[in-house]
């Protein structure tokens, strides 16, 4: 399973590297330490809170942005077909659901806690993994 840094975490939750150290030190997502001490936190529970914040509104301050229709953020989940597959994406305030192909899903490794980027044109979203 993929882990995030604070940092990164920041960045996909759409929030200041502080704000998302504000939350680990208050036991809002829970952190590891890897073998040289950086905290990290698993993917999926990044997951599961990006979820829980977009919920309750985020932060008042936060500003969020979209460049070039791109949507940066973490799947939170992956629904498999037969053919077919619905992969939900948290990024920040936004929730994006994208219709893609079973086979799609697998060649990018898409699961829940895999950072990944939405991008939208006209009226279809595609889907990058990062």
């Amino acid at each position: 399973m993929q882990s995030y840094t604070i940092g990164q975490a920041a960045r996909l939750l759409g929030v200041s590297p502080d704000t998302a150290r504000r939350w680990a030190d208050a036991g809002k997502v829970a952190t590891h330490r890897d073998e040289g001490g950086r905290r990290l936190i698993d993917g999926r529970d990044l997951a599961a809170f990006s979820t829980e914040i977009a919920q309750d509104g985020g932060e008042e301050d936060a500003s969020y942005t979209s460049a070039r229709n791109a949507f940066p953020g973490i799947v939170t989940a992956v629904t498999l077909g037969d053919v077919a597959a619905q992969v939900e994406i948290q990024a920040g305030p936004h929730r994006l659901v994208s219709l893609l192909t079973r086979e799609a899903v697998e060649e990018l490794g898409l699961e829940v806690g895999v950072q990944a980027t939405a991008r939208v044109k006209s009226t279809s979203v595609h889907i990058d993994r990062t």
